[in-house]
């Protein structure tokens, strides 16, 4: 059975050791102090951004959202009440009544001190109403500074209210945030661990330990390593670094979806001469898991015009490789071949066939160079 030699291009493919780990793998922690009242998951099981793991006991933090919105109400009365400046009209009214009586005072001094002069009324009546005058005056004057002195502390009490309602809602937001912090929710979706914290258990939120863990399951990450001299090559010529990837399992199945490559690290490997490279895979089945071992397939070459021949046709004595050839007149001949990159079940021949040739792949046991032999095509699975 023979097979002839065809030109054409070629997709050269390498395969190379990966595994597949998690991005982006979350641990959850508490906020606040508290111990667990609920654990609401399994362990292994798939949680979505937002569902609750744990609530601790709310208690403690439901009573200091009461005393904040106590002590908040009782700041926001006070304000209210500075704000109505109670003391301050009350000193402005009685600027008013010193004021009225200092214009009294005015007006009978200015009627008694013509009569005075006339000899119509008595010096006392006068001395008596100059005194008044000065009184008033003093009275005046002492009830502006009560007033201005009034209205600082009023605009004082008023800010300094206005500042602890400030704090007061501050401090309840607080207290708020830190009951809702009680409650633990997943911060993201993903397959979740075991807890590490028991109910009853004390959380901390300084605690070194996690409380669990979140890996992200889709899509699933696979790093692998390749050679300097590929990574050269694809920096001359980037287009596999675009083309899909497979993804070869542990028991040598495909995974289904095909990936794409992510990331490049930013250096070489001094000790291996390797370079790792990133990809990701949708895995919306989930059924790859971190830490699986398997191989990527990386398309590193095209090859123009090359000749593929069946690797059970080719020969391999030491280092040299041969075939068996059925020339036109249907008699064997040897060739000795070089062959290069390896395609699924064919070799690219790089010397010593032409377009054409006639390449013997079942039954070389039974043939010798220079024998007549009948050939027939050779069909793959045959």
């Amino acid at each position: 059975m023979v097979t002839q030699v065809k030109a054409g291009d070629v997709r050269i493919f390498t395969d190379y050791p990966a595994q597949t780990y998690a991005r982006n793998t979350v641990e959850v922690r508490g906020r606040v102090d508290g111990y667990i009242d609920k654990w609401l998951f399994r362990p292994g099981q798939e949680v979505h951004s937002g569902d609750v793991l744990y609530v601790l006991d709310l208690r403690p933090y439901q009573a200091s959202v009461e005393q904040a919105k106590g002590n908040l109400s009782q700041s926001e009365a006070d304000l209210e009440f500075a704000r109505k400046q109670v003391a301050l009209l009350q000193a402005e009214a009685n600027l008013a009544a010193a004021q009225a009586n200092l214009v009294k005072a005015q007006q009978d001094y200015e009627r008694l001190a013509p009569l005075v002069k006339d000899d119509a009324a008595a010096q006392q009546e006068l001395d008596a109403a100059v005194a008044a005058l000065r009184a008033g005056e003093a009275n005046v004057r002492a009830n502006q500074a009560n007033v201005d002195q009034t209205r600082l502390s009023t605009q004082t009490q008023i800010s300094s209210s206005a500042g602890k309602v400030d704090a007061q809602r501050a401090a309840l937001k607080t207290a708020a945030l830190n009951l809702d912090y009680a409650t633990i929710h997943a911060p993201i979706s993903g397959l979740i661990g075991d807890t590490l914290v028991p109910v009853g258990g004390l959380v901390t939120a300084n605690a070194q330990q996690p409380l669990t863990t979140i890996v992200p399951l889709d899509p699933i990450w696979v790093r692998f390593k390749v050679t300097e001299a590929l990574y050269l090559s694809l920096r001359k010529n980037p287009t596999p670094l675009h083309s899909d990837l497979t993804l070869i399992l542990a028991d040598n199945s495909e995974f289904p979806s095909r990936g794409h490559i992510e990331n490049t690290l930013n250096q070489v490997d001094p000790k291996t001469g390797t370079l790792e490279m990133q990809a990701s895979f949708p895995n919306p089945q989930r059924t790859l898991l971190p830490g699986q071992f398997g191989k990527v397939r990386l398309e590193s070459d095209v090859r123009h015009n090359a000749l593929l021949v069946p690797q059970r046709a080719i020969q391999q004595l030491q280092s040299i490789q041969t075939v068996y050839v059925v020339n036109a007149q249907s008699q064997v001949e040897l060739r000795q071949i070089t062959s290069g990159d390896r395609v699924g079940e064919d070799w690219i021949v790089d010397k010593g066939l032409q377009p054409g040739d006639r390449v013997i792949v079942e039954g070389q046991l039974k043939v010798r160079p220079g024998m007549t032999v009948s050939a027939v095509p050779y069909r793959p699975g045959n």
